[in-house]
C-alpha cells in the first residue's frame, strides 16, 4: 500500500483502538499471505515509544471474524493466566488483543474487519528451518503451547474453517473430484489416483481415534510453521506462538504431523525432481524430541504412539487436497505454472511413500524419546 492508503488506514482505522500515546507511524509489516498487516508506533507522554500490530482479517478465508476473535480472546486470556502463574511475561509470551474504543475485540469499517495486538519487542520470526536446532526450538514452543492448553475445554472453540483436518471428508471430496473429472485430467494422473485410493484407511486413522475417544480432543494450532513462533532475540528460545486464526478443536497429531510434513521434507513443496524429496530423519528426530519435551508429559501414550501416523495422515491429506484442486481446475491454491498443483501433490505422495519405507525407524525414534 502507498502512503496515502497508509494515512487513510491511520485516520479511519487505527485511531479507533485503545492505543497509548499519539500515533506517529503506520507502515506495512511482515510477509504474511492471508492478512494485511501494519506496525504502528505511538509516542508516549514521557517520550518513549510503544508499538502495536494492526491487521485486516481475510474474510474470504475466515467467514466469521466474530467467532474467530472469540476463539483468540478466550485462548489468549487462558494462556495469560497460565503464564502469570508460571512467573512468565504475559505481554511477550502470548498475543494481547487491544480493544476498540467502544470495548470491542475487533473493528468493522466498510465491510472490512480489523484487529490490533501489542507488538512483541525484542523478538523475531524466521521463514525457514536452517538447522535441526531451529526445528527443535519450534517443536519445544508448539509442544509448550499444547501443554498450557491441555486443560482448556477444546469443544467450546469455534471451527474457523469447517472440516479443516477431517481427512475422511477430504477423501470424499477427492473421490467426488475423480468421478466428476470436470477438466478431463483424471486420465493423466491414474497412478496418483490409485496411490490415494489404495490408502483410504489412512484417511480414517486420526478421525476414528478421535471419534472412538482413543485420543482426546485438544486445542490445536493447525499452522505449525517456524514463522508462527516469535524467537527471543537475546536467548534464541521460542517465546510466543502467534497467528491463532486456525486455533480449533482437533488432535495434537494434526500439529505434530503438519510440522513434519512441512519442515522435515528434504525438498520444496512443489519440487519437480521427486528424487530430491524424502523425510529427513534427523529433522524428524529433532522435532519429536522437542515436541515431547514441550508437552511435558501432557500427551497420552496413544497420542505419542501415533506420532508417525500423524505425520503420514497430514501429508496424505495435503497430497489429496493438491490433487483434488488439480482435478477441479486449480480453483483453490494459487498456481504459477501449468501442473503446479500436480507437482505439489506428487511431492506429498512421495513423502508418504518415503515415510512408509522409514516407518520402523520413525517408530524407534518416537519410542526413544517417549521412554524418557
Amino acid at each position: 500500500m502507498g502512503t496515502i492508503a497508509n494515512q487513510e488506514v491511520m485516520d479511519k482505522i487505527a485511531v479507533n483502538f485503545r492505543t497509548e500515546g499519539e500515533i506517529t507511524e503506520l507502515i506495512p509489516f511482515g510477509n504474511g499471505y492471508i492478512n494485511d498487516t501494519f506496525r504502528i508506533t505511538c509516542e508516549l507522554p514521557d517520550g518513549k515509544e510503544k508499538k502495536y500490530i494492526l491487521q485486516k482479517m481475510n474474510v474470504s478465508i475466515f467467514k466469521n471474524p466474530g467467532e474467530l476473535m472469540e476463539n483468540v480472546m478466550n485462548v489468549t486470556s487462558f494462556l495469560r493466566k497460565k503464564i502469570i502463574e508460571a512467573g512468565g511475561d504475559p505481554d511477550r509470551e502470548t498475543l494481547n488483543v487491544i480493544q476498540t474504543k467502544d470495548g470491542g475485540n475487533y473493528l468493522e469499517v466498510d465491510g472490512e474487519y480489523w484487529r490490533m495486538y501489542i507488538f512483541i519487542e525484542g523478538a523475531s520470526s524466521y521463514d525457514e528451518v536452517k538447522t535441526p536446532e531451529d526445528f527443535y526450538k519450534t517443536a519445544l514452543a508448539f509442544g509448550n503451547f499444547q501443554k498450557m492448553l491441555g486443560d482448556y475445554p477444546a469443544e467450546t472453540l469455534h471451527e474457523t474453517i469447517v472440516n479443516f483436518h477431517n481427512t475422511v471428508s477430504r477423501f470424499a471430496d477427492f473421490k467426488k473430484a475423480v468421478e466428476e473429472d470436470v477438466c478431463g485430467r483424471a486420465k493423466e494422473v491414474q497412478e496418483e489416483i490409485k496411490f490415494i485410493f489404495d490408502r483410504e484407511d489412512v484417511a480414517h486413522i486420526i478421525c476414528d481415534a478421535l471419534e472412538e475417544k482413543r485420543i482426546p480432543l485438544r486445542v490445536t494450532h493447525n499452522d505449525t510453521k517456524l514463522n508462527n513462533i516469535m524467537i527471543d532475540d537475546e536467548t534464541g528460545k521460542g517465546l510466543c506462538v502467534i497467528d491463532l486464526d486456525t486455533v480449533m478443536p482437533g488432535s495434537a497429531l494434526y500439529d505434530f504431523g503438519d510440522s513434519i510434513r512441512f519442515g522435515a521434507s528434504t525438498g520444496a513443496e512443489d519440487e519437480v525432481n521427486l528424487d530430491l524429496v524424502s523425510v529427513d530423519l534427523e529433522l524428524f528426530e529433532a522435532y519429536a524430541k522437542g515436541f515431547l519435551e514441550g508437552c511435558g508429559g501432557s500427551l497420552t501414550d496413544e497420542e505419542v504412539r501415533l506420532f508417525p501416523a500423524g505425520a503420514k495422515v497430514i501429508t496424505f491429506e495435503q497430497g489429496m487436497r493438491f490433487l483434488t484442486d488439480y482435478l477441479q481446475g486449480d480453483t483453490y491454491y494459487k498456481t504459477s505454472r501449468p501442473g503446479h498443483n500436480l507437482d505439489r501433490a506428487r511431492t506429498q505422495l512421495k513423502l508418504v511413500a518415503d515415510m512408509e519405507d522409514k516407518w520402523e525407524e520413525m517408530e524407534k525414534i518416537v519410542e526413544k524419546y517417549s521412554a524418557k
